[in-house]
């Protein structure tokens, strides 16, 4: 008989895919899409500014933007009782005065800043870790 080589291979291309199927916490808020102008919590949209916490969401908090932020609100912010505050500040990461955080400071709660969908995704990842967290997510004024 005569020999032959083996056949070779074949190689087929796998598409580049992956579904990713997050675990989303029962009885929990997690913010579940966000663009421009808007937040979705739980799969509701939203187009203003809110404060999220695990068990809480409040939807009127500020009626102003980032420029509109007073000591007031951070003190507000301060009686949430959280462990860590995370700030989204619209599009883009700002920073607020240091004399607006003395609330915060005084309170020991932990400051994250960041632009909101950062802080947004990084509160899911808290929350689905069961951290004591807060997001103030603002959205940028039209």
């Amino acid at each position: 008989m005569p020999q032959t080589d083996p056949p070779k291979p074949t190689l087929r291309a796998i598409p580049p895919c992956m579904k990713l199927q997050a675990d989303r916490p029962v009885g929990r808020n997690i913010v579940t899409a966000y663009g421009e102008g808007y937040i979705a919590v739980n799969g509701v949209r939203h187009t203003r500014s809110l404060l999220l916490m695990p068990q809480r969401l409040e939807t009127d908090w500020s009626a102003g933007g980032f420029e509109t932020l007073t000591e007031a609100d951070f003190a507000r912010l301060a009686q949430l009782g959280c462990d860590v505050l995370l700030l989204g500040t619209g599009s883009r990461q700002r920073f607020p005065q240091p004399s607006l955080l003395r609330p915060l400071m005084t309170a020991r709660i932990g400051l994250e800043v960041m632009d909101s969908g950062a802080a947004a995704r990084t509160y899911n990842v808290l929350t689905a870790e069961g951290r004591n967290v807060a997001a103030f997510l603002l959205l940028d004024l039209a």
